[in-house]
C-alpha cells in the first residue's frame, strides 16, 4: 500500500488475523475464490447457457432473431464483454489485497472454496459499487446520506469544519465504505464496521489501492435480460470510483483546514457489530453512531439497541435512516442453521452477536417504542426520501423505497 493511494482507512490485514482462526480463515478463503471464480461463472451462468437454448431454436427462427435489429449473438457477445469489464474489477481485489494476508495466485489453499452462497456476494457486491462509488449512483446515496450529514450537523455541531474530528461517528453496516468516506470527507472521525468479508474486500480495494478516479468500467445491469426497454440500456457502463478517495480526501484537508489529518480520522473494523462494540474499550466511545439501510439486519434488534447505547456516549445521538425488511423472516438465523445442522460453537456463556439463537420482526413504530423503552429519546422522526437500492432507473420494473429517519438521543 503506497502512501499516494492511502486513503486513510485501515488494512484489515494490519487490524486483525482472520488467518489465525479455522473458521475465519474459511470464509475469507471462499470470499477471495467467489471474486477469483466471478468471470468464469458469469460467462457459463449468463452467455453459455443462452446461447445453448438460442441455437436449440428451429433453423428459421434462429435466423430471425440472428439478423438486425435484434442481432441476439451480438448482443450474447456484447455482454461477454461487460463481464470481463467486471471481472477485471473482481480480479484487481484479489491482486492488490491478497498479498497482505500472505496469499497469491499461485497458492492453491484458498481456491475451490467458494460455495454459490458466496458467488452471489461476489456479483452483488460487483454491483453495489454502482450505487456508491458511481456518478450516476448519486441520487440514490444522497437520498440516504444527505438526512443522515444534516443531522450531524444539527444535533452535533462544531464550531467549524476544522474542528470536527473532535465528533466521532460509527457507522455500523459499513459496506463499501462510502458514507464513512463522505464522513471524513467532511471532517469527522469515524469508524466503519462490516461482518462482510466481500464488502470489506471491496472497500479496502477501493479506498486504499485506485489510482485515479474512474479507473475501472462497471456494467452494473448487463448480467439481467429482463426488463430493459432497450438493449442499450442493459449495457450502459458507468466509471468507478467517481472520486479518487486519496484525492478527494487530501483536497477536502485543504479546504476545511482538520487539525487532525484525515489517516488519522477514518478506520474501518471488521466483525460481528455487536460482538465488537460490547467490549469495554468501547464504552461510551462514540458521539454519533449512523446506522444507514441496517437495522433489519438483525434477527433481534435488541442487540443492535443494547450495543448502541454501551457504545454510545450518554447525550450522544443515534441517527437511523432505512426500511423495515427484515433479513431474517421466515429463515433460520446462523445459531438456529447450526443447531440444525447437529454442530455447536463456543460455550453458552458465549455472546454470539447475530448468531445468538431466536428472532422476530417489529413495525416502525415498535421499533421506535423499542428503542425508548432502552434508554433513549426519540428526538425526531419522518419520513425519508423515496429512494431505490441499487435500482437501474431505466428497468421496467422499479423497487422504491419509502424509509423512515429517526434520531434518538442516548439519556
Amino acid at each position: 500500500m503506497t502512501a499516494e493511494h492511502e486513503s486513510g482507512a485501515e488494512s484489515m490485514a494490519d487490524h486483525d488475523d482472520p488467518l489465525a482462526d479455522s473458521e475465519e480463515r474459511r470464509v475469507l478463503h471462499a470470499a477471495f475464490d467467489s471474486f477469483r471464480q466471478y468471470r468464469r461463472a458469469a460467462h457459463y451462468n449468463i452467455t453459455h447457457l443462452r446461447r445453448q437454448s438460442f441455437y436449440a431454436l428451429p433453423a428459421a427462427q434462429k435466423e430471425l432473431l440472428s439478423a438486425a435489429p435484434f442481432s441476439l449473438p451480438k448482443t450474447f457477445d456484447a455482454v461477454d464483454n461487460a463481464i470481463d469489464s467486471n471481472a477485471d474489477i473482481a480480479e484487481a481485489i484479489l491482486d492488490a489485497i491478497m498479498p497482505g494476508f500472505g496469499l497469491s495466485a499461485s497458492d492453491e489453499t484458498w481456491k475451490g472454496k467458494a460455495t454459490q452462497n458466496d458467488m452471489d456476494k461476489a456479483r452483488s457486491t460487483i454491483r453495489q459499487m454502482y450505487r456508491d462509488w458511481s456518478a450516476e449512483g448519486l441520487p440514490e446515496r444522497h437520498a440516504s446520506f444527505a438526512p443522515i450529514m444534516a443531522a450531524l450537523n444539527t444535533y452535533l455541531p462544531a464550531e467549524s469544519p476544522a474542528q470536527r474530528h473532535q465528533i466521532r461517528v460509527l457507522v455500523p453496516g459499513a459496506g463499501l465504505g462510502r458514507l464513512v468516506f463522505d464522513m471524513c470527507l467532511a471532517g469527522y472521525t469515524v469508524e466503519g464496521n462490516e461482518i462482510s468479508y466481500h464488502q470489506l474486500l471491496a472497500s479496502q480495494y477501493l479506498l486504499n489501492y485506485t489510482q485515479r478516479a474512474g479507473q475501472h468500467t462497471l456494467f452494473p445491469w448487463a448480467l439481467s435480460f429482463s426488463n430493459h426497454n432497450t438493449r442499450a440500456n442493459q449495457l450502459r457502463s458507468v466509471a468507478i470510483p467517481d472520486a479518487h478517495p486519496g484525492a478527494a480526501l487530501e483536497a477536502a484537508e485543504q479546504e476545511i483546514g482538520s487539525e487532525v489529518h484525515y489517516s488519522e480520522r477514518m478506520s474501518m473494523s471488521t466483525g460481528d457489530f455487536c460482538v465488537v462494540y460490547r467490549q469495554p474499550d468501547y464504552e461510551d466511545t462514540f458521539d454519533a453512531v449512523a446506522t444507514c439501510f441496517f437495522i433489519d439486519t438483525a434477527p433481534n434488534v435488541i442487540h443492535y439497541i443494547e450495543t448502541i447505547k454501551t457504545c454510545l456516549r450518554p447525550g450522544g445521538v443515534w441517527i437511523n435512516l432505512g426500511p423495515l425488511l427484515w433479513h431474517f423472516e421466515s429463515t433460520l438465523t446462523p445459531a438456529e442453521r447450526e443447531k440444525a445442522q447437529g454442530k455447536t460453537k463456543g460455550t453458552p456463556s458465549d455472546f454470539e452477536g447475530i448468531g445468538e439463537p431466536g428472532s422476530f420482526e417489529l413495525s416502525n413504530d415498535e421499533v421506535t417504542s423499542l428503542v425508548s423503552q432502552y434508554g433513549f429519546e426519540i428526538v425526531e422522526q419522518r419520513d425519508a426520501p423515496a429512494t431505490g437500492y441499487i435500482q437501474d432507473p431505466s428497468s421496467m420494473l422499479q423497487n422504491v423505497y419509502q424509509p423512515t429517519f429517526w434520531v434518538a438521543k442516548k439519556k
